[in-house]
């Protein structure tokens, strides 16, 4: 901090990549809970953080401990969105294989005509 008790402008960058590394772990929580609606709500935040802290960057230059906590803040939020994104991939996985019985059924249900249970199975 300054000698006004301000934070500079270094500190300012550094709170934001730990205040996007929070917002990761939250996200990442939310992604091993498979609390879908929260993890989607978390993201437009994360999106926000992220557009500020590019213009941040683009005003603002690191010495090399504060390069080096960003690098440090950095592994870790990417660490967090590649198990985030792994674990969407398995959940897109998982709808999908729903989404295909789903199907499955529904072309056998019209197969069979299920749909009017008084006049039994009966192939077209």
């Amino acid at each position: 901090m300054d000698q006004g008790g301000e934070p500079t402008g270094q500190q300012v960058l550094v709170e934001h990549y730990e205040a996007l590394r929070s917002r990761t772990r939250q996200m990442l929580d939310s992604a091993r809970d498979a609390d879908w609606p929260t993890l989607i709500g978390q993201q437009e935040s994360y999106l926000m953080q992220v557009e500020q802290l590019a213009t941040l960057e683009t005003e603002r230059q690191l010495d090399a401990e504060n390069r080096a906590r960003k690098a440090t803040l950095l592994e870790e939020i990417l660490e967090n969105d590649l198990e985030i994104r792994a674990r969407l991939i398995e959940r897109r996985d998982e709808l999908g294989e729903l989404i295909g019985t789903a199907q499955r059924q529904r072309k056998l249900h019209r197969a069979y005509d299920i749909s009017d249970p008084g006049q039994g199975s009966r192939a077209r």
